[in-house]
């Protein structure tokens, strides 16, 4: 993210964190980029708050993966999903907090966002109902990036994935993988 930050200087960001510790070491490390905006929620298809899980901060290093602080997901069944014989999450490494959730157009409507040039959406499952929701003719997006890994259910791909690449081809976008997990998205015209 440091990287990506540097090559931004001067424009403006919103990075939306929902995990409080992750919050916490995003706003130390951000602090000399003015220009960056944290949005301490959630984002999902409309405004609500609703449960969310996420890794416990005590069982980081438990677990022994540094990526585990990144799995939030409104399902708690979508981070036990996850479990395999070198990821041993249980129960006990789940933390629930009531979240405040924003829809993409009202993020739109609270920043003034008339144009993103790179959305980034990781949201372990969520993509679908969150790209499903955007307004394409209210904002202008030029790269869309996401994962698709989860698109329908933990670790599975199939007709919500093809609904949304339909969505986003008809909005004029051409869709590239790029990797096994994400995809790019970039706008045509």
């Amino acid at each position: 993210m440091q990287d990506e930050l540097e090559k931004s200087i001067g424009k403006k960001i919103l990075l939306i964190e929902p995990v409080p510790y992750n919050l916490k070491e995003l706003k130390e490390r951000v602090k000399k980029f003015p220009e960056v905006i944290i949005e301490p929620t959630a984002i999902s298809d409309k405004d609500e708050i609703i449960p969310f899980y996420y890794i416990k901060r005590s069982s980081i290093e438990k677990l022994k993966k540094h990526w585990a602080s990144g799995i939030g997901s409104f399902e708690k069944d979508h981070i036990l999903n996850h479990k395999n014989k070198r990821f041993k999450v249980s129960e006990e490494d789940i933390e629930e907090i009531k979240i405040q959730c924003l829809s993409p157009q009202s993020l739109i409507k609270k920043y003034s966002i008339e144009k993103v040039e790179k959305l980034m959406i990781d949201v372990e499952g969520s993509e679908y109902k969150i790209l499903k929701s955007i307004d394409y003719k209210k904002v202008r997006i030029n790269n869309i990036i996401f994962e698709k890994k989860h698109f329908d259910g933990t670790f599975n791909m199939g007709p919500k994935l093809k609904e949304i690449k339909d969505l986003l081809a008809a909005n004029n976008y051409e869709l590239f993988d790029l990797d096994e997990e994400n995809i790019i998205a970039k706008k045509t015209s």
